[in-house]
Protein backbone atom coordinates (compact mmCIF):
# COMPACT_ATOMS: atom_id res chain seq x y z
CA UNK A 1 0.00 0.00 0.00
CA UNK A 2 1.43 3.45 -0.90
CA UNK A 3 0.67 5.21 2.15
CA UNK A 4 -0.12 3.78 5.74
CA UNK A 5 -0.89 6.80 7.61
CA UNK A 6 -3.11 9.90 5.83
CA UNK A 7 -3.83 12.59 8.25
CA UNK A 8 -6.68 15.57 7.21
CA UNK A 9 -6.51 18.71 8.96
CA UNK A 10 -4.03 20.65 10.06
CA UNK A 11 -4.35 22.57 12.87
CA UNK A 12 -2.14 22.32 15.67
CA UNK A 13 -3.41 18.37 16.87
CA UNK A 14 -2.24 16.83 13.41
CA UNK A 15 1.42 18.78 13.47
CA UNK A 16 1.99 17.61 17.20
CA UNK A 17 0.48 14.02 16.08
CA UNK A 18 2.93 14.42 13.11
CA UNK A 19 5.86 15.42 15.12
CA UNK A 20 5.54 12.64 17.86
CA UNK A 21 5.08 10.16 14.76
CA UNK A 22 8.60 11.07 13.43
CA UNK A 23 10.36 11.14 16.78
CA UNK A 24 9.72 7.08 17.24
CA UNK A 25 9.14 6.17 13.58
CA UNK A 26 11.37 8.38 10.71
CA UNK A 27 10.23 6.26 7.77
CA UNK A 28 6.43 5.16 8.10
CA UNK A 29 4.71 6.94 5.03
CA UNK A 30 2.57 9.61 6.04
CA UNK A 31 0.51 11.99 4.16
CA UNK A 32 -1.14 15.04 5.08
CA UNK A 33 -4.20 16.06 3.35
CA UNK A 34 -5.44 19.94 4.11
CA UNK A 35 -8.12 22.30 2.51
CA UNK A 36 -5.92 25.47 3.36
CA UNK A 37 -2.34 26.22 2.55
CA UNK A 38 -1.53 24.19 5.34
CA UNK A 39 0.99 26.72 6.58
CA UNK A 40 1.99 26.60 10.36
CA UNK A 41 0.42 29.07 13.14
CA UNK A 42 0.08 29.87 16.55
CA UNK A 43 -3.66 30.23 17.34
CA UNK A 44 -3.46 31.49 20.52
CA UNK A 45 -1.46 34.58 18.85
CA UNK A 46 -4.89 35.55 17.55
CA UNK A 47 -5.89 36.91 20.95
CA UNK A 48 -3.33 39.48 20.62
CA UNK A 49 -3.23 41.01 16.94
CA UNK A 50 -4.75 44.03 17.65
CA UNK A 51 -2.72 45.19 20.16
CA UNK A 52 0.21 43.88 18.66
CA UNK A 53 -0.72 45.56 15.20
CA UNK A 54 -0.02 42.20 13.27
CA UNK A 55 -1.91 40.82 9.85
CA UNK A 56 -2.89 37.45 9.06
CA UNK A 57 0.75 36.74 7.35
CA UNK A 58 2.56 37.97 10.25
CA UNK A 59 1.44 34.59 12.73
CA UNK A 60 2.93 32.15 10.36
CA UNK A 61 5.78 30.49 11.95
CA UNK A 62 6.64 28.19 9.02
CA UNK A 63 5.63 27.15 5.35
CA UNK A 64 3.74 23.93 4.98
CA UNK A 65 6.25 22.94 2.47
CA UNK A 66 9.43 23.06 5.17
CA UNK A 67 7.51 21.37 7.84
CA UNK A 68 6.67 18.17 5.10
CA UNK A 69 10.59 18.63 4.57
CA UNK A 70 11.69 18.16 8.19
CA UNK A 71 9.22 15.55 9.05
CA UNK A 72 9.37 13.51 5.62
CA UNK A 73 5.80 13.43 5.13
CA UNK A 74 4.08 13.56 1.85
CA UNK A 75 1.74 17.40 1.57
CA UNK A 76 -1.65 17.60 -0.13
CA UNK A 77 -2.74 21.37 0.44
CA UNK A 78 -5.44 23.08 -1.13
CA UNK A 79 -7.60 19.88 -1.37
CA UNK A 80 -10.77 18.86 -0.14
CA UNK A 81 -11.66 15.75 1.49
CA UNK A 82 -15.06 15.01 -0.33
CA UNK A 83 -15.31 11.33 1.47
CA UNK A 84 -13.96 8.46 3.25
CA UNK A 85 -14.47 4.89 1.58
CA UNK A 86 -13.95 2.79 4.98
CA UNK A 87 -15.03 -0.25 2.74
CA UNK A 88 -11.41 0.27 0.21
CA UNK A 89 -9.52 2.20 2.98
CA UNK A 90 -9.70 5.21 0.67
CA UNK A 91 -9.83 9.03 1.21
CA UNK A 92 -11.42 10.31 -1.63
CA UNK A 93 -10.52 14.26 -2.91
CA UNK A 94 -12.71 14.54 -6.08
CA UNK A 95 -10.61 12.67 -8.55
CA UNK A 96 -7.35 11.40 -6.93
CA UNK A 97 -7.59 9.32 -3.86
CA UNK A 98 -5.21 7.87 -1.41
CA UNK A 99 -5.04 4.68 0.12
CA UNK A 100 -4.88 4.78 3.92
CA UNK A 101 -3.91 1.38 6.25
CA UNK A 102 -4.76 3.80 9.15
CA UNK A 103 -6.48 7.02 9.08
CA UNK A 104 -6.82 10.40 11.74
CA UNK A 105 -9.32 13.18 11.50
CA UNK A 106 -7.67 15.67 12.89
CA UNK A 107 -10.50 18.40 11.09
CA UNK A 108 -10.96 20.60 13.76
CA UNK A 109 -14.25 22.84 15.17
CA UNK A 110 -15.85 25.96 13.42
CA UNK A 111 -16.88 28.82 14.87
CA UNK A 112 -20.84 29.06 15.73
CA UNK A 113 -22.15 31.58 13.90
CA UNK A 114 -26.14 32.69 15.24
CA UNK A 115 -29.12 32.08 12.77
CA UNK A 116 -30.57 35.82 12.42
CA UNK A 117 -31.46 38.61 10.37
CA UNK A 118 -28.26 40.19 9.06
CA UNK A 119 -25.82 37.20 10.22
CA UNK A 120 -23.80 37.94 6.65
CA UNK A 121 -22.53 40.59 8.27
CA UNK A 122 -21.06 38.73 11.27
CA UNK A 123 -17.14 38.07 11.53
CA UNK A 124 -15.74 34.66 12.97
CA UNK A 125 -12.53 35.05 14.63
CA UNK A 126 -11.11 31.18 14.53
CA UNK A 127 -8.34 30.76 11.96
CA UNK A 128 -5.60 32.52 10.77
CA UNK A 129 -7.93 32.25 7.31
CA UNK A 130 -11.22 33.46 8.68
CA UNK A 131 -8.82 36.74 10.01
CA UNK A 132 -6.95 37.18 6.93
CA UNK A 133 -10.02 37.35 4.57
CA UNK A 134 -11.29 39.94 7.17
CA UNK A 135 -8.75 42.16 8.47
CA UNK A 136 -8.76 45.21 6.49
CA UNK A 137 -12.11 45.84 8.33
CA UNK A 138 -11.35 45.04 11.58
CA UNK A 139 -8.33 46.78 11.54
CA UNK A 140 -9.99 50.13 10.56
CA UNK A 141 -13.22 49.33 12.36
CA UNK A 142 -13.43 51.53 15.25
CA UNK A 143 -16.61 50.39 16.91
CA UNK A 144 -16.59 46.77 17.61
CA UNK A 145 -19.62 44.00 18.92
CA UNK A 146 -18.45 41.16 20.40
CA UNK A 147 -21.03 38.77 20.57
CA UNK A 148 -20.18 35.98 23.46
CA UNK A 149 -18.64 36.85 26.94
CA UNK A 150 -16.76 33.35 27.33
CA UNK A 151 -12.79 32.47 26.87
CA UNK A 152 -12.37 33.50 23.12
CA UNK A 153 -15.00 36.42 23.27
CA UNK A 154 -13.39 38.10 26.50
CA UNK A 155 -9.69 37.72 25.20
CA UNK A 156 -10.51 39.35 22.10
CA UNK A 157 -12.58 41.90 23.46
CA UNK A 158 -9.73 43.06 25.70
CA UNK A 159 -7.49 42.94 22.91
CA UNK A 160 -9.57 45.31 20.92
CA UNK A 161 -10.14 47.38 23.36
CA UNK A 162 -6.40 47.88 24.11
CA UNK A 163 -5.66 48.88 20.73
CA UNK A 164 -7.66 51.75 21.27
CA UNK A 165 -11.29 50.40 19.97
CA UNK A 166 -14.60 50.90 21.59
CA UNK A 167 -15.80 47.71 22.06
CA UNK A 168 -20.01 46.36 23.63
CA UNK A 169 -19.66 42.59 24.67
CA UNK A 170 -23.04 40.62 24.46
CA UNK A 171 -23.80 37.62 26.28
CA UNK A 172 -27.11 35.86 27.19
CA UNK A 173 -25.09 34.67 30.54
CA UNK A 174 -25.03 37.28 33.73
CA UNK A 175 -21.47 36.99 33.90
CA UNK A 176 -18.46 36.73 32.19
CA UNK A 177 -17.01 33.41 31.78
CA UNK A 178 -20.37 32.05 32.96
CA UNK A 179 -19.48 28.32 31.34
CA UNK A 180 -16.23 27.81 33.04
CA UNK A 181 -17.04 29.46 36.70
CA UNK A 182 -19.06 31.04 39.48
CA UNK A 183 -20.63 34.64 38.59
CA UNK A 184 -19.01 35.72 42.24
CA UNK A 185 -15.22 34.93 40.86
CA UNK A 186 -15.46 35.98 37.37
CA UNK A 187 -16.87 39.14 38.90
CA UNK A 188 -13.19 40.28 39.18
CA UNK A 189 -12.58 40.13 35.67
CA UNK A 190 -16.18 41.66 34.84
CA UNK A 191 -15.27 44.90 37.10
CA UNK A 192 -12.04 45.43 35.06
CA UNK A 193 -13.36 45.74 32.07
CA UNK A 194 -15.88 48.01 33.26
CA UNK A 195 -13.13 50.14 34.65
CA UNK A 196 -11.76 49.70 30.70
CA UNK A 197 -14.78 50.92 29.38
CA UNK A 198 -15.58 47.82 27.86
CA UNK A 199 -19.08 47.75 27.45
CA UNK A 200 -21.05 44.79 28.75
CA UNK A 201 -24.58 44.17 27.72
CA UNK A 202 -25.21 40.75 29.78
CA UNK A 203 -28.36 38.98 30.03
CA UNK A 204 -28.97 40.22 26.36
CA UNK A 205 -28.27 38.55 22.96
CA UNK A 206 -28.27 39.77 19.33
CA UNK A 207 -31.46 39.88 17.31
CA UNK A 208 -30.57 41.69 14.20
CA UNK A 209 -27.79 43.54 12.68
CA UNK A 210 -28.94 45.75 9.88
CA UNK A 211 -26.15 47.14 6.80
CA UNK A 212 -26.61 51.41 7.08
CA UNK A 213 -24.68 53.65 4.75
CA UNK A 214 -22.23 54.08 7.40
CA UNK A 215 -21.77 51.00 9.38
CA UNK A 216 -23.90 48.63 11.26
CA UNK A 217 -26.97 48.89 13.25
CA UNK A 218 -26.90 46.02 15.71
CA UNK A 219 -30.49 45.49 17.57
CA UNK A 220 -30.11 43.94 21.17
CA UNK A 221 -32.93 42.45 22.52
CA UNK A 222 -33.82 44.55 25.10
CA UNK A 223 -34.57 47.22 22.32
CA UNK A 224 -30.67 48.72 22.23
CA UNK A 225 -29.78 49.73 19.01
CA UNK A 226 -25.58 49.98 18.73
CA UNK A 227 -23.92 51.41 16.19
CA UNK A 228 -20.80 49.48 15.03
CA UNK A 229 -18.20 49.37 12.09
CA UNK A 230 -18.04 45.42 12.71
CA UNK A 231 -19.49 42.67 15.11
CA UNK A 232 -17.40 39.57 15.66
CA UNK A 233 -18.97 35.74 16.61
CA UNK A 234 -17.31 33.91 19.61
CA UNK A 235 -20.35 31.99 21.01
CA UNK A 236 -17.87 28.87 20.48
CA UNK A 237 -16.85 26.12 18.54
CA UNK A 238 -19.01 23.34 16.71
CA UNK A 239 -16.37 20.15 16.11
CA UNK A 240 -16.21 19.61 12.03
CA UNK A 241 -18.05 16.27 12.26
CA UNK A 242 -19.92 16.15 8.87
CA UNK A 243 -16.94 14.12 6.63
CA UNK A 244 -16.97 11.58 9.63
CA UNK A 245 -20.96 11.47 9.52
CA UNK A 246 -21.18 10.99 5.98
CA UNK A 247 -18.64 7.99 6.60
CA UNK A 248 -20.96 6.46 8.81
CA UNK A 249 -18.96 6.88 11.82
CA UNK A 250 -20.50 7.54 15.20
CA UNK A 251 -20.84 11.20 15.95
CA UNK A 252 -23.02 13.01 18.63
CA UNK A 253 -21.20 16.86 19.45
CA UNK A 254 -18.13 16.00 17.93
CA UNK A 255 -16.58 12.53 16.47
CA UNK A 256 -17.00 9.91 19.25
CA UNK A 257 -13.75 8.13 20.27
CA UNK A 258 -12.90 5.46 22.45
CA UNK A 259 -9.43 5.35 25.21
CA UNK A 260 -7.26 5.03 22.54
CA UNK A 261 -8.98 7.82 20.15
CA UNK A 262 -10.33 5.13 17.98
CA UNK A 263 -13.79 5.87 15.88
CA UNK A 264 -16.42 3.36 15.89
CA UNK A 265 -14.28 1.94 13.10
CA UNK A 266 -10.91 0.18 14.66
CA UNK A 267 -9.00 2.14 11.40
CA UNK A 268 -9.84 5.20 11.93
CA UNK A 269 -8.82 7.82 14.76
CA UNK A 270 -9.80 11.42 15.98
CA UNK A 271 -7.95 14.07 17.30
CA UNK A 272 -7.82 17.68 18.78
CA UNK A 273 -11.05 20.05 18.79
CA UNK A 274 -13.38 17.35 16.40
CA UNK A 275 -13.28 14.43 18.81
CA UNK A 276 -15.30 13.83 21.33
CA UNK A 277 -13.84 11.71 24.44
CA UNK A 278 -16.03 10.58 27.96
CA UNK A 279 -18.93 13.19 26.44
CA UNK A 280 -16.69 16.05 26.42
CA UNK A 281 -15.01 18.06 24.08
CA UNK A 282 -11.28 20.03 25.09
CA UNK A 283 -11.03 22.23 22.32
CA UNK A 284 -7.32 23.14 24.56
CA UNK A 285 -3.95 23.03 23.58
CA UNK A 286 -2.76 20.35 26.77
CA UNK A 287 -5.41 17.47 25.51
CA UNK A 288 -4.47 17.75 21.93
CA UNK A 289 -0.39 17.48 22.62
CA UNK A 290 -1.34 14.69 25.05
CA UNK A 291 -3.59 12.84 23.05
CA UNK A 292 -0.86 13.01 19.78
CA UNK A 293 1.78 11.76 21.83
CA UNK A 294 -0.73 8.90 23.06
CA UNK A 295 -2.43 8.35 18.96
CA UNK A 296 1.35 8.28 17.75
CA UNK A 297 2.20 5.01 20.15
CA UNK A 298 -1.26 3.77 18.56
CA UNK A 299 -0.58 4.42 14.98
CA UNK A 300 2.74 2.49 15.38
CA UNK A 301 1.32 -0.59 16.77
CA UNK A 302 0.82 0.30 20.62
CA UNK A 303 -2.69 0.38 22.82
CA UNK A 304 -2.22 3.10 24.43
CA UNK A 305 -5.15 4.91 26.61
CA UNK A 306 -5.44 8.72 26.82
CA UNK A 307 -4.85 9.46 30.42
CA UNK A 308 -5.60 13.21 31.16
CA UNK A 309 -4.08 15.26 34.11
CA UNK A 310 -5.92 18.30 35.69
CA UNK A 311 -5.35 20.87 33.01
CA UNK A 312 -4.14 25.06 33.76
CA UNK A 313 -5.96 26.86 31.60
CA UNK A 314 -4.86 30.14 31.05
CA UNK A 315 -7.59 33.11 30.28
CA UNK A 316 -5.66 35.36 28.10
CA UNK A 317 -6.42 38.95 29.06
CA UNK A 318 -3.24 40.79 29.81
CA UNK A 319 -4.19 43.78 32.24
CA UNK A 320 -6.03 40.90 34.37
CA UNK A 321 -4.10 37.36 34.66
CA UNK A 322 -6.17 34.25 35.25
CA UNK A 323 -5.39 30.92 35.70
CA UNK A 324 -7.75 28.11 36.48
CA UNK A 325 -8.05 24.55 36.57
CA UNK A 326 -10.26 21.59 37.87
CA UNK A 327 -14.34 21.27 38.06
CA UNK A 328 -14.86 24.90 38.72
CA UNK A 329 -18.60 24.34 37.80
CA UNK A 330 -19.39 21.80 39.87
CA UNK A 331 -21.99 23.58 41.78
CA UNK A 332 -21.40 20.96 45.10
CA UNK A 333 -18.64 23.16 46.06
CA UNK A 334 -17.45 24.98 48.93
CA UNK A 335 -15.27 28.12 47.64
CA UNK A 336 -12.75 29.79 49.82
CA UNK A 337 -12.37 33.69 47.72
CA UNK A 338 -9.40 35.77 48.76
CA UNK A 339 -9.06 39.36 47.60
CA UNK A 340 -6.33 41.50 48.01
CA UNK A 341 -3.93 44.04 46.37
CA UNK A 342 -2.04 41.13 45.05
CA UNK A 343 -5.76 39.84 43.06
CA UNK A 344 -8.32 36.76 43.75
CA UNK A 345 -7.33 33.29 45.03
CA UNK A 346 -10.77 31.16 44.96
CA UNK A 347 -10.02 27.41 46.16
CA UNK A 348 -12.68 25.20 45.67
CA UNK A 349 -13.53 22.04 47.87
CA UNK A 350 -15.88 18.92 47.79
CA UNK A 351 -17.19 17.94 51.09
CA UNK A 352 -14.25 15.67 52.06
CA UNK A 353 -11.95 19.14 51.90
CA UNK A 354 -10.31 17.60 48.90
CA UNK A 355 -9.55 20.76 45.92
CA UNK A 356 -11.50 19.72 43.06
CA UNK A 357 -10.61 23.61 41.47
CA UNK A 358 -9.19 26.61 41.86
CA UNK A 359 -9.15 30.01 39.82
CA UNK A 360 -6.15 32.56 40.15
CA UNK A 361 -5.68 36.27 39.29
CA UNK A 362 -2.91 38.39 39.20
CA UNK A 363 -0.02 37.90 41.03
CA UNK A 364 -1.55 34.75 42.94
CA UNK A 365 -0.92 32.96 39.13
CA UNK A 366 2.28 32.03 40.51
CA UNK A 367 0.81 29.89 42.76
CA UNK A 368 -1.02 27.96 39.88
CA UNK A 369 1.55 25.27 39.06
CA UNK A 370 1.76 24.09 42.87
CA UNK A 371 -2.30 23.74 43.22
CA UNK A 372 -2.26 21.89 40.23
CA UNK A 373 -0.24 19.11 41.95
CA UNK A 374 -2.67 19.12 44.72
CA UNK A 375 -5.42 18.84 42.24
CA UNK A 376 -3.87 15.96 40.76
CA UNK A 377 -2.72 14.38 43.83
Amino acid sequence: MEHNIVIIGAGFAARQLIKNIRRADKQVPVTLIAADSADDYNKPDLSHVFTQKQGADDLTRQSAAQFAAENNLTLVSHTRVTAIDRRNKRVVCGDRFFDYEKLVLATGAQAILPALPGSEWIFTFNSQNEYRQNQDALQSAKQIVVLGGGLIGSELAMDLHRAGKQVTQVDRSHSLLGSVMPAEISSRLQHKFSQMGIQLALNNELESVAKTADGLNVLLKNGLIIRADAVIAAIGLKPETALAADAGLYTQRGIVVNGQLQTSDPAIYALGDCAEIEERILPFLQPAQIGAMTLAKNLLGGAETLNLPAMLVKVKTPDLPLFFAGETTRTDLNWDITLNSQGMMAKGRDGQNQLRAFIASEEHTRQAFLLLRELSA
